[in-house]
């Protein structure tokens, strides 16, 4: 069975996100952002989610963990809890 391992932050606004990928990309640190915005109680590990199988987080979020590229950042992607960056730190098939 596929397993992921993914980091990820959660922010309320499409603008805020895409404002913090645009930092990420020009060089920040995704974990330190992770921890200064993100709204998810994982922020206190960076965003680090873990590992994880297919079905165990919410659909948007499941369809880019397991088809995007690995350590790229994606997003922003909208649930409803409110819109992710996410990075797939690793994946097997």
């Amino acid at each position: 069975m596929a397993q992921a391992s993914a980091r990820h932050l959660l922010v309320d606004t499409e603008e805020k996100c895409n404002d913090l990928k645009k930092q990420i990309e020009e060089g920040a640190d995704f974990g330190a952002i992770a921890q200064q915005h993100s709204s998810c109680p994982s922020k206190a590990q960076g965003g680090d989610l873990g590992s994880f199988g297919p079905g165990q987080m919410v659909p948007e979020f499941d369809k880019v963990v397991f088809s995007a590229p690995v350590n790229t950042v994606q997003g922003p992607v909208k649930t409803q809890f409110g819109y992710h960056l996410l990075e797939v730190t690793s994946r097997t098939d």
